[in-house]
């Protein structure tokens, strides 16, 4: 049984097979969101990485925010993914398409998507973000208005497109065409800026496991994204998280969307390789 939207339909089917949408703990320290998903959360780093082990930003949350995240039914992020589903066959825009009509049934079209995000464009002559994508496809073949970065509407269909790839492995191409953005991401990623002279790396990668104010400090992955952040009490975007660590940090952040963002999501994108798709997350 495909758990993928909280319909009615789906509710009544889970009652009929006795099936419960709660997750249970594996051995090997993933989780389990439904019969059929399996989610990994750890997985070991390889050789000459920074860190010895890679880590989902849910094994530092508290459990009833790891519960959240694990039943369909109470994850707050399903209200934006169910909202992505209505986009997915909205006709809009001068050609009188939707994004059904081209890719069909995103459980089949959109499979693997996240995982492989941000994704070189020969077109574009850089990498592109799945919101770039989305904003692509909209104006050159729906002739429809783009939508704004942090928009509802592109917050819902990427939570919607980005659930289809929930329970595979992120796997990001770093080589050939990617090679020299990927290698700005870590630049990026190392760089000390801001009036507190920190980069990415001295909580993310020295600090993890520690607390920071009230709160445990992560790896920083971004398997999950867009995520349900409590404190926003929304879902968010990657660089929407990128642009909130350069300001709690007193620096000038770059602009959503942006060579410089793309390029560091692509990096820390990297860091992840081999955990799961978990889209839509839970975080505090």
């Amino acid at each position: 049984m495909k758990a993928t939207i909280r319909s009615g339909a789906y509710i009544v089917a889970l009652v009929a097979a006795g099936l419960t949408a709660q997750a249970a703990i594996a051995q090997d320290g993933s989780f389990l969101i439904n019969e059929e998903t399996k989610i990994v959360t750890k997985v070991k780093a390889p050789d000459g990485f920074p860190v010895d082990e890679i880590i989902s930003g849910w094994e530092f949350r508290d459990p009833a925010t790891q519960g959240l995240e694990k039943d369909d039914f109470e994850n707050p992020g399903f209200i934006f993914v169910e909202q992505g589903e209505e986009l997915w066959s909205t006709v809009e825009g001068s050609e009188g398409k939707s994004c059904q009509t081209c890719h069909n049934d995103a459980a089949d079209s959109m499979k693997g998507v996240r995982a492989a995000m941000p994704k070189w464009s020969d077109a574009k002559g850089k990498p592109q973000a799945l919101e770039h994508t989305i904003n692509t496809c909209r104006t050159e073949r729906m002739g429809a208005e783009e939508w704004k970065w942090e928009s509802s509407q592109m917050l819902s269909m990427t939570a919607y497109v980005g659930l289809q790839s929930r329970g595979m492995p992120v796997n990001v191409q770093t080589d050939g065409p990617m090679q020299q953005s990927w290698e700005r991401g870590k630049e990026l990623y190392y760089t000390r800026v801001g009036q507190l002279d920190m980069a990415c790396s001295n909580c993310h990668e020295d600090n993890y496991g520690n607390m920071i104010r009230a709160d445990h400090l992560s790896q920083g992955q971004i398997n999950g994204f867009p995520v349900y952040r409590l404190k926003w009490q929304k879902v968010g975007s990657i660089h929407r998280r990128f642009k909130g660590c350069m300001e709690n940090i007193r620096a000038t952040p770059y602009k959503r969307g942006s060579d410089e963002f793309t390029a560091l999501e692509l990096y820390v994108a990297s860091r992840g390789q081999g955990l799961s798709v978990e889209t839509p997350a839970v975080r505090n």
